[in-house]
């Protein structure tokens, strides 16, 4: 599996944080000053107290077509080719929608909300996601999810499969992914600092932005191997690990972390 030679993240915010997410931050960079050294030395292994996934894709198989709801929500091929050139190659279409009229942005939202009703409705839980969790709770390692999903597709996943991640943030949490703000309030919630968290997810744009711009560890779940060697990737979208299955995140925690338990006593 290749790793950063650098593995450290670091805290890439852009604006100053209110209240506890601020004092969170300067806390963080202070403890990354004197944090472990990179991967591959003979030290102590990194610590890490909470993990944080992605839903779609990463925590439920994929079955949204994205590609679809985008042509749909922006008018056609034409308009879905232009929006992926503007984005270099991918779309984030709730950042598209921000600013359009009103009226516009009820009928996008309404054929967003029509995709997510089908992808709930075939709704199944990744191979090898139970078994993790199971992992994470004989560790006591805190477990937190982030989707750009609505509130209620959250409800239902965990209705349906009976695991239960506090806290889970979906897209009513402003701002969104990859925003850094929802895992900095999960750190901070928890009473961890960002560099004790890994963020687990399928999409470099989203997932492995918001952690990196967090300082969290980050892994990027390729099951298809689409992205290819990340090595070769933009250091702002460059995960600390890549992984082709949720199993795989066993080596990934056991082979590099110190797995330290949060204290019964201060555990939600």
């Amino acid at each position: 599996m290749a790793i950063r030679s650098h593995m450290l993240p670091r805290l890439l915010l852009a604006a100053p944080l209110p209240g506890r997410l601020a004092r969170l931050s300067r806390r963080t960079a202070a403890s990354m000053s004197s944090a472990p050294a990179p991967m591959g030395h003979q030290g102590p292994p990194l610590s890490l107290r909470g993990v944080v996934f992605d839903m779609d894709g990463t925590l439920t198989v994929p079955v949204i077509d994205f590609p679809a709801m985008y042509r749909e929500v922006l008018g056609g091929d034409a308009a879905y080719a232009a929006a992926r050139a503007a984005g270099g190659g991918s779309v984030d279409i709730l950042h598209c929608i921000e600013s359009w009229a009103p009226d516009e942005q009820r009928r996008a939202y309404e054929v967003i909300a029509r995709f997510e009703q089908e992808g709930l409705d075939r709704l199944q839980i990744m191979p090898g996601a139970s078994e993790l969790c199971g992992f994470l709770d004989t560790k006591q390692i805190r477990r937190g999810l982030i989707t750009r999903n609505v509130k209620s597709a959250v409800d239902l996943f965990h209705q349906r499969f009976g695991m239960m991640f506090s806290p889970a943030l979906s897209r009513e949490f402003r701002p969104y992914k990859p925003d850094p703000a929802p895992l900095l309030h999960i750190c901070s919630t928890w009473d961890i600092p960002p560099n004790e968290v890994i963020m687990v997810g399928d999409s470099l744009k989203d997932d492995v932005v918001c952690g990196k711009r967090a300082g969290a560890f980050t892994c990027l779940l390729d099951e298809t191997g689409r992205y290819g060697p990340h090595d070769s990737l933009p250091e702002d979208i460059r995960p600390d690990f890549t992984v082709s299955s949720l199993s795989e995140v066993f080596s990934v925690l056991e082979e590099h972390f110190g797995l330290a338990p949060v204290a019964s006593e201060s555990r939600i």
